[in-house]
């Protein structure tokens, strides 16, 4: 579904800037990084109107999707999972946009480090639990 949706929206992009956030969006409401989005208190706001600003460095174009996917899926192939997930998905896209996407979670009140804890803490709390009673 992310997928779809970035894809969708990157057609629309001004800057590289500007598709750092569209992913961000298309991320909030979908999958683990989505949970960890809201309970950062990332809301659905509206593109900013900086990010319609053409001065910053050009669109990456539609093929960074198929970029963020094959990483996503390096990612998901290197711990074993049978699916590609919002969470390797993240990772791919931070490994793109670098310090664009921190910016884009700066202006909505979160950060990366605070994103990835978050991220943590779900991932152990979907774990199963272990009978340690032997």
């Amino acid at each position: 579904m992310v997928l779809a949706l970035a894809g969708t929206a990157m057609a629309f992009s001004h800057s590289a800037e500007d598709e750092a956030e569209r992913w961000l969006r298309a991320m909030r409401m979908h999958g683990r990084v989505g949970q960890a989005l809201q309970a950062l208190g990332v809301g659905e706001s509206p593109l900013l109107t900086e990010s319609e600003d053409h001065s910053g460095r050009p669109p990456l174009g539609p093929k960074v999707v198929d970029h963020a996917t094959a990483r996503a899926q390096d990612y998901a192939f290197r711990r074993n999972a049978t699916t590609v997930g919002t969470t390797e998905l993240l990772f791919a896209v931070m490994e793109v946009y670098g310090k664009m996407l921190d910016r884009a979670l700066y202006r909505r009140g979160a950060s990366r480090q605070e994103l990835l804890e978050r991220l943590s803490t779900l991932e152990a709390e979907s774990e199963p639990a272990v009978d340690r009673r032997s």
